[in-house]
């Protein structure tokens, strides 16, 4: 069941995502366009094992380590024909992008499945909000089949690439399927992340009080998106919601993450819960939002 996968950046409207660096030494009308050629390959077992695994540590962030990466990754590896990766320098190169389903039934006695999803479920235990979740992953009715559907990319990465990649995969779990492989999912559980902002430790330290002022004045913090698509496609959830990592920052580690912002940043885990159902509107809205061109 190996398939295709050479989609090039042409074959979707990538939304005037073309990079364009502004060059100092001439006037403000010089511009220099640097155009980026993506192509889309299934995940490959003899190149892409150390770029997968980097991308699921940036995925898990401080809790990755508690987690076997490397047998996550050999797992994906293992059905190299579900999912894609985006590539700029051909086949060889490491990937910038991810995107897979692993079937939490199917493989719940392979050691980092059940490492993983004793993780799930206590993070969902946190937040009331993911109530159903836990509850699906405590006392999984006999006919729920869990999809877990694991998708990271570098940080500069346009969001553009993404619904083309959930496109294709609903296209080869539908292939599956008529197969007999098991991919007939009931739900989709997608790991991503989140991150709040925080008063900067730099700030504190100067004592800037106008600073002080403007990050306390929302009183509750509030959420934002790493993936902003993942906004979109919490309308659709059946539920949704952040949790704390395990593996506490340090005081230092939010403003290591500030930019070009003056507060700065703490990162969180997020899950979301999808029916079976709700994934193709999902993914249509997701591509309408971040402006992706269909397939």
């Amino acid at each position: 069941m190996v398939k295709r996968k050479e989609l090039k950046d042409n074959d979707v409207d990538m939304g005037g995502t073309d990079r364009r660096v502004e060059n100092d030494s001439d006037s403000d009308e010089d511009i220099d366009m640097v155009n980026v050629d993506f192509e889309w390959f299934d995940p490959d077992p003899e190149v892409d094992f150390h770029g997968l695994k980097n991308l699921l540590r940036q995925l898990f962030d401080n809790d990755a380590q508690d987690l076997d990466m490397s047998a996550l990754t050999d797992l994906i590896l293992s059905q190299a024909w579900m999912g894609s990766t985006i590539k700029t320098d051909g086949k060889e190169s490491d990937p910038y992008a991810f995107l897979t389903v692993l079937n939490l039934q199917e493989h719940k006695d392979k050691p980092i499945i059940q490492a993983l999803t004793t993780y799930l479920r206590q993070k969902a235990l946190t937040n009331p909000a993911l109530s159903p979740l836990s509850a699906l992953l405590t006392t999984p009715p006999p006919k729920t089949t869990i999809g877990l559907i694991l998708t990271e990319r570098l940080i500069n990465m346009p969001a553009e690439v993404i619904p083309p990649m959930y496109t294709m995969l609903q296209a080869e779990i539908a292939h599956a399927v008529a197969d007999r492989e098991p991919f007939d999912f009931t739900h989709y559980l997608i790991v991503s992340k989140t991150y709040e902002e925080v008063q900067s430790k730099l700030d504190m330290e100067e004592t800037r009080p106008q600073k002080k002022k403007k990050a306390a004045a929302g009183g509750s913090a509030e959420r934002f998106f790493f993936h902003p698509e993942d906004e979109v496609v919490e309308r659709h959830a059946l539920c949704a919601g952040s949790y704390e990592y395990t593996r506490k920052q340090d005081d230092g580690h939010s403003d290591s993450k500030r930019a070009f912002q003056e507060l700065g940043i703490r990162t969180k885990g997020s899950l979301i819960l999808l029916e079976k159902g709700r994934l193709e509107g999902a993914v249509k809205a997701m591509a309408e939002y971040v402006g992706a061109g269909g397939q």
